[in-house]
């Protein structure tokens, strides 16, 4: 499915890492979002559970091996060219633990860092992705308290 005027809505993925009181952040190498720093993920294949394709797009896009946890938020982005519909993206994220593997950045990815919470503002995240990396911090402070 062509992701630039598509016929239908693409599901997207996404995964927020928390490890040791910091976010991983990704720079985008491709459209949409190019050069933005935001969450790991991509496209879930056909046939691919939401879970098994947050562990994959984590593993492609940054080298590590992750656990998702739970759903914290599911969001449209829809970007718009005129009256046409240049992109619209069924987003569904989850909060995730850390379990392995080397940080290393793939092709489509120009870089990825591990962001407190206080150095997040210069990053410039979108407001959505700012919002979903907070409520990911707020679930690993709440199962920590619980345990």
């Amino acid at each position: 499915m062509k992701r630039e005027y598509p016929d239908r809505p693409i599901v997207g993925v996404g995964g927020v890492v928390i490890h040791r009181g910091r976010a991983l952040l990704i720079r985008r190498g491709c459209e949409p979002l190019k050069g933005q720093w935001s969450i790991p993920g991509g496209m879930l294949e056909l046939g691919e559970e939401l879970a098994e394709g947050v562990r994959r797009e984590l593993k492609e896009e940054t080298g590590l091996d992750v656990e998702p946890l739970q759903i914290v938020a599911a969001f449209d982005r829809i970007t718009r060219e005129a009256e046409r519909v240049k992109y619209h993206y069924v987003i569904v994220d989850y909060v995730c633990r850390r379990k392995g593997g080397k940080l290393k950045p793939a092709s489509d990815v120009t870089d990825a860092r591990w962001v407190r919470r206080e150095e997040m503002p210069h990053y410039n995240l979108t407001e959505m992705a700012t919002k979903v990396i907070l409520q990911s911090f707020e679930f690993f402070e709440k199962i920590q308290k619980v345990s």
